[in-house]
């Protein structure tokens, strides 16, 4: 089996995907943007071949090069886990003969009006949405449905560019900063209250070997937007014996069948509220910010080989052991600048050792990074303990304990 990798050193986390695939006796050859040398050893020795290329994203060049290896050597699959990655990715692959996730299917994972508009079609309940290319169809749009309203890139990720409005006047402001008043082209949708968080599938020929429930707390769009809290997320060990989760999994599978997703891993967001389930949106690839690590730690599981073996062999080896929550919590600064003194660790490490994972904690004299920036920005802390509401008052007595200082 001979996979081709793309851009395999960054994100470092790219590194353990290709590692799986090594580990289960696949040829990896490797696509990336810096130079070989620069790989870490351990990355070089895990392929059996390297192209460099000035971009990933670039279809023609990163078509050349594929055919520079088609040219010696079969291909069996591509692969790309990064979420700008994937669509042009797609494109290649489909055009050098690759098996593997459709052009269609991507478009639909990526396009979020598209994607909205073949989920309503099959009946899985998601918000009221469309696309908007001018100020007056987000205006129509408001007009029709009412606030408050999400309006975010296309094929965005996570919170990134993401603005709610709740009346005239903000969304006047948010089609100057959405770029849709300079000709962007924006996602335009109901705000659906009601909690978070988000449903992560390994799927083999459409049907779903592994799969994995967490929540947010708070829901992304606050969390990214408020300095004094501690955000966090994490997946429950629960999934099994909560009838509440059933119904998770069956939007889940809804999705994937609608999608015509085969062999892939999914990332897809959720929301319970007034209104029930609804669906948000979905990756066909891994979730970001350390989630796949989270769930091999708290199951006891190598996730990054499970999914090579997917990718390769089409099959999955061993189960979740469900035995444990796991959960991440970020720790700001308290003010943008640099990294003066954290306080606090010690006493989490005497009363919760046992249960750290791991955590980071940037070195005094770091600049800070923004509110904005994302869960592992600036300092985070990661834990799992068998039961989930412990788990939580644990991370929460993190988030009152754990103080980043900066000046």
């Amino acid at each position: 089996m001979h996979v081709i990798f793309v851009e395999p050193a960054f994100p470092a986390n790219q590194m353990e995907f290709v590692r799986g695939l090594h580990a289960v006796g696949a040829k990896v050859t490797g696509i990336g943007e810096r130079p070989l040398q620069a790989l870490p050893a351990d990355l070089r020795n895990q392929m059996v071949a390297y192209e460099r290329v000035g971009s990933v994203c670039n279809e023609s060049e990163m078509t050349e090069a594929v055919r520079r290896i088609q040219a010696k050597a079969p291909v069996d699959r591509m692969e790309a886990t990064v979420e700008a990655h994937v669509m042009p990715i797609a494109k290649v692959r489909e055009a050098c003969g690759i098996p593997g996730t459709s052009v269609e299917t991507t478009w639909a994972c990526r396009d979020k009006p598209t994607m909205k508009e073949i989920l309503r079609n099959a009946g899985v309940a998601t918000a009221q949405s469309t696309g908007a290319g001018t100020p007056e169809e987000a205006r129509e749009f408001a007009g029709r449905v009412g606030y408050p309203l999400i309006i975010k890139p296309r094929g965005g990720a996570g919170a990134s560019g993401t603005h709610k409005v709740t009346d005239d006047a903000e969304l006047e402001v948010a089609i100057q900063a959405s770029g849709l008043a300079h000709g962007e082209s924006v996602a335009i949708e109901e705000f659906v209250e009601g909690h978070e968080g988000f449903y992560d599938t390994m799927t083999v020929d459409g049907k779903v070997t592994h799969d994995f429930v967490t929540h947010y707390y708070p829901n992304v769009l606050e969390a990214m937007r408020t300095r004094w809290i501690s955000p966090q997320f994490i997946v429950t060990n629960r999934i099994d014996t909560a009838k509440d989760y059933q119904e998770v999994r069956e939007l889940g599978r809804q999705v994937i069948e609608a999608l015509k997703i085969d062999t892939a891993p999914t990332h897809m967001e959720w929301f319970f509220g007034p209104k029930g389930l609804k669906f948000s949106e979905i990756g066909c690839r891994p979730p970001g910010v350390g989630a796949w690590d989270l769930y091999c730690a708290a199951n006891e599981m190598d996730l990054y080989a499970e999914w090579a073996m997917a990718i390769c062999w089409g099959r999955t080896s061993r189960a979740p052991s469900r035995r444990y929550s796991a959960g991440i919590i970020t720790l700001r600064p308290d003010q943008d600048g640099t990294i003066s003194t954290i306080d606090g660790l010690d006493e989490i490490q005497r009363e919760y050792g046992e249960w750290i994972i791991d955590f980071h904690l940037p070195n005094p004299g770091t600049p800070t990074q923004g509110v904005e920036a994302g869960y592992m920005a600036n300092a985070w802390l990661r834990m799992r303990h068998p039961d989930f509401d412990e788990l939580r008052a644990m991370l929460n007595r993190v988030g009152e304990t754990v103080k980043v200082h900066a000046r």
